[in-house]
């Protein structure tokens, strides 16, 4: 049952409260106040509910989303019953919980300001000028695009050389005679940088000039090679949206840097434990 399960420590993952709230036809009015039960005294929201599906996200991918609303009810009512029978027994006085009170609220305030004050703040103009900035002077590796023929004798590649150098057209010579699976499209291999081909394939497709072809054939563990370089150029920069996410997170953690190097000037920092202020203070072991 999930009540049992949910009782487990959970990694809190966010489940969009609009995601939760599929397949309800009343439900598109919803509001945040909007009471959806009474327990006692105690009124449950649709607030509620949607702190319980963030808190609750990763057990909830175990049940299909028609279910979630419900068994969210259910573990939230659980909770209240049982806040309400801590109360009653005086456990909200206890010096240990209260300490777990403050700790909880002292995460919770650290994760509103990251979220409202340096997460939030980063707009969509900050990360394109990161981009700008960050691929002013980008120049990619060199990429060329190649065809080749391969036959499983030497012979037959000389062959093929001495047809290409009589003025045969090489794209109909891949076609015809190529073994290799990229025979039938004219022996095209498309764009590749270094390392992508076996050592003897490269070397020799990498001294080649664009319109060129190996004057003598190349061995590799696949037969004999007559290779032709197209084009040689340089890998283009990445698209804005492919490294989007990584700019934001670089953005974040460069004003999180920034904001406790402030926050330290502003407030006093005093390490009272020495073995954990020298700990602080030591620089890293190199390896």
């Amino acid at each position: 049952m999930l009540r049992n399960s949910l009782r487990r420590p959970v990694k809190a993952l966010a489940v969009s409260f609009l995601a939760l709230t599929l397949g309800s036809a009343s439900l598109s009015a919803a509001e945040p106040d909007d009471v959806v039960a009474k327990v006692g005294g105690a009124v449950i929201t649709e607030a509620d509910i949607a702190f319980a599906a963030q808190d609750l996200g990763q057990e909830l991918q175990r049940f299909p989303p028609a279910q979630w609303r419900q068994l969210l009810l259910d573990v939230m009512i659980d909770m209240e019953l049982l806040a309400l029978a801590a109360r009653k027994d005086g456990l909200d006085q206890d010096p240990e919980f209260q300490k777990q009170l403050e700790f909880l609220e002292l995460r919770a305030l650290r994760n509103a300001y990251l979220g409202q004050k340096i997460n939030s703040a980063i707009t969509d103009d900050d990360v394109k000028a990161a981009y700008e900035k960050e691929f002013a002077d980008f120049e990619g590796p060199e990429e060329i695009n190649a065809r080749h023929i391969l036959v499983k004798e030497k012979a037959e590649a000389e062959a093929i050389i001495k047809e290409l150098d009589g003025g045969a057209d090489f794209v109909e010579l891949a076609k015809e005679k190529s073994t290799g699976p990229s025979g039938p499209g004219g022996g095209d291999l498309g764009y590749f940088g270094k390392g992508q081909m076996v050592p003897p394939f490269e070397e020799a497709v990498f001294a080649l000039e664009p319109g060129s072809y190996t004057k003598e054939p190349v061995e590799t563990q696949f037969g004999w090679h007559v290779i032709k370089l197209e084009d040689k150029r340089r890998q283009e920069k990445p698209a804005l949206d492919s490294v989007e996410a990584n700019l934001r997170q670089q953005l974040m953690r460069e004003r999180y840097d920034a904001r406790m190097t402030e926050l330290k000037d502003e407030y006093a920092v005093e390490i009272l434990d020495e073995k954990l202020a020298n700990a602080g203070n030591e620089a890293p072991a190199s390896e």
